[in-house]
């Protein structure tokens, strides 16, 4: 049997994101826009995922708390905010720019999921 055709996607065509921080901690909130797309976003964007894209900031601990109902997952990351907003020289690290990074992660999806989504060729990582 053929497999159906996929598309990769950068994390920010199917969800948004919110950000917060407390002292050194920062989490980051993915929401998938449809409840169809909550699973490849479960399956794909896994604790080793996270800790592999965030690995230049050297978190000591990512923590994955599923959210079924919201179509969400929140992340927690332990030690990334060089030493907390107030302590840290570096304000680019914080919030926004946390999230940023992890909604340009690629994932696969079946093309035929991907129909009425207005994803620009540019966005599309391959097919």
């Amino acid at each position: 049997m053929t497999e159906p055709p996929t598309i990769h996607v950068h994390l920010f065509s199917i969800a948004h994101g919110r950000t917060g921080d407390k002292g050194n901690r920062s989490n980051i909130s993915v929401i998938a826009y449809r409840p169809e797309f909550y699973q490849a976003i479960v399956e794909q964007v896994t604790v080793e995922r996270v800790e592999q894209l965030f690995h230049h900031r050297r978190p000591s601990k990512v923590t994955r708390f599923l959210l079924p109902t919201l179509h969400a997952i929140n992340y927690v990351l332990d030690d990334v905010l060089d030493g907390g907003v107030n302590d840290a020289l570096n304000l680019d690290s914080h919030g926004k720019s946390l999230s940023c990074l992890l909604l340009d992660m690629d994932i696969t999806l079946p093309a035929a999921m991907t129909i009425g989504l207005e994803i620009a060729e540019h966005q599309a990582i391959g097919t």
